[in-house]
C-alpha cells in the first residue's frame, strides 16, 4: 500500500528542471507585464509619438510561428522515438529560431534608418526596450535549440530522456506566446 502511495506521488510530482521552467517563466512575464504597464501610462505624456511597424515584423511573425509547430513535431517525434524525424525538424526549428533573429535585426535596422531611434519617442525607447528583451530571450532558445540539434546529432549520444526536450519546447512557445503579445500590444496600443 505504501509503495502504491509513493509511486503515485512520484509521478503527480513535476520534474525539477520542468517547475524551475515555470518559475522562470513567470518572472519573465512579470517583468514584461511591468514593461507595458509602464508603457500605457508613459504614452499619454506630452510629445509621445508613434512609429509604423516595418512589415518585416510581420513575415518574423509568421516564421516564429511555424518554428513553434515544427518544434512541437520534432517533440512528437521524439516521445515516438522517430529519431531521424525528431532530428530533421530540430534543424528546421533551430534554421527558423535563427532566421527570425535575422529578420528582427533587419526590421530594427529598417526603423533606425527611418529616424525611429532610442532618444527618438517615448514609443521608440519602449519598443527598443521591450523587442530587445524579447530578443535576448529567443536567442537564449535559439542556442538551447542548437546545442540541442547538436546533441541529437552526435552519434555517440543515444539519450531518451524526454525531459530537456519538453523544458525546451516549453520555453520555445512561451518566446511565441510572448512575441504574438507584444507585437500586437505595440502595434495597437501606440
Amino acid at each position: 500500500m505504501i509503495s502504491v502511495m509513493n509511486k503515485d506521488s512520484q509521478r503527480r510530482k513535476i520534474h525539477p528542471h520542468k517547475f524551475t521552467m515555470w518559475v522562470a517563466i513567470g518572472s519573465i512575464v512579470m517583468m514584461f507585464a511591468g514593461l507595458t504597464s509602464a508603457y500605457i501610462v508613459k504614452r499619454n505624456q506630452p510629445g509621445w509619438t508613434g512609429f509604423s511597424m516595418p512589415i518585416i515584423f510581420w513575415y518574423s511573425t509568421a516564421v516564429l510561428l511555424l518554428s513553434s509547430l515544427t518544434m512541437q513535431f520534432s517533440l512528437k517525434a521524439f516521445n515516438q522515438r522517430e529519431t531521424a524525424k525528431y532530428r530533421n525538424l530540430l534543424t528546421v526549428t533551430s534554421v527558423l529560431g535563427l532566421l527570425f533573429i535575422a529578420m528582427q535585426i533587419i526590421g530594427f535596422s529598417q526603423l533606425w534608418s527611418t529616424g525611429v531611434q532610442m532618444r527618438g519617442s517615448g514609443a521608440a525607447q519602449f519598443m527598443y526596450i521591450i523587442f530587445g528583451l524579447h530578443a535576448l530571450h529567443v536567442l537564449g532558445g535559439v542556442i538551447a535549440l542548437l546545442a540541442m540539434f547538436f546533441k541529437a546529432w552526435n552519434p555517440r549520444v543515444r539519450s531518451y530522456n524526454p525531459v530537456p526536450v519538453e523544458v525546451l519546447g516549453t520555453y520555445w512557445h512561451f518566446v511565441d506566446l510572448l512575441w504574438i503579445y507584444l507585437f500586437v500590444f505595440i502595434l495597437y496600443i501606440q
